[in-house]
């Protein structure tokens, strides 16, 4: 049988990687039909050996449960999942994202126009980043409690530093000729930052913010595990652990996957609308 599952799984990695190499290498390559549809194929390759070693090994669904198996539990449970998505991204990632990137942007306002602010502010920033959030989260909990309020305060602080640094540093972007530029003109400060610093900041904050994405679903899961009402994708994790549903463990994670999937994505969507002058964004 450990033959059989070996041989099956290479022979559908074969499979997938003939079906792949001529895609990739055809006339059609450069399409978005075919650009989308290779890594498709590639993630359904993975699901099916997955599929294969699990079922041809006899493993144990308490060690690892099958593809199909995590499937069935995310159409079983689907209103509880839902429950928990709505707790744990909509409520706490979300809010905490908004208030962190907000509070984030008016600080590098302050400091790029203090220097004494912004040779204070990054290095407490630093410090603030370093801090393990295994440390922080149980304080928040103490003190906003257990709901959502509390896994937003730890979003908040998680993706402060990050948006902070890339604005600050895109603030500082512009060359001494635009900045001549803009004095020739008689525009003061106000214009010179609506008008040329923040359009050339732009790309450093979105790539703090894409980097803020992934930061805040992980921060508020991990925060749920240390006091949450019985509802939330890190409460519904540390529980189905204890019970040993590894299928549930897993529909929780493809669940967390597919919303910081998104939400980059929605992230980059609007950085090349927002950006479409640069040219990282230029075809």
């Amino acid at each position: 049988m450990i033959w059989a599952g070996i041989i099956g799984a290479l022979g559908i990695w074969a499979v997938g990687w003939f079906i792949n190499t001529r895609l990739a290498n055809g006339p059609q390559s450069s399409t978005r039909f075919v650009q989308l549809l290779v890594p498709i194929i590639f993630g359904v390759t993975l699901l099916l050996m997955w599929e294969w070693l699990v079922r041809m090994l006899e493993v144990s669904a308490v060690i690892l449960p099958a593809p199909s198996v995590i499937g069935e539990r995310l159409m079983q449970e689907g209103p509880r999942l839902w429950a928990d998505f709505e707790q744990t991204v909509i409520k706490g990632a979300a809010t905490g994202y908004i208030i962190g990137g907000i509070a984030a942007f008016g600080v590098a306002i302050l400091a790029d126009r203090s220097e004494f602010l912004t040779r204070g502010i990054l290095p407490v920033g630093g410090f603030m980043a370093a801090l393990p959030i295994v440390g922080t989260a149980p304080i928040f909990v103490k003190w906003l409690g257990s709901d959502w309020e509390s896994k937003a305060a730890v979003v908040g602080v998680m993706v402060f530093f990050p948006i902070l640094v890339n604005t600050v540093a895109g603030l500082r972007d512009t060359t001494v000729m635009q900045r001549d530029l803009m004095r020739t003109y008689g525009a003061g400060y106000w214009p010179t930052l609506f008008k040329l610093r923040l359009p050339a900041a732009m790309p450093f904050i979105f790539n703090g913010l894409k980097i803020a994405t992934t930061l805040a679903l992980i921060g508020a899961i991990v925060a749920e595990f240390f006091g949450s009402p019985t509802v939330g994708m890190g409460f519904r994790i540390s529980t189905s652990v204890g019970q040993l549903a590894l299928d549930m463990v897993w529909a929780e994670i493809v669940i967390a996957a597919i919303a910081g999937s998104s939400l980059y994505g929605l992230m980059a969507w609007i950085e090349g609308r927002v950006t479409f002058w640069h040219p990282s964004q230029r075809k």
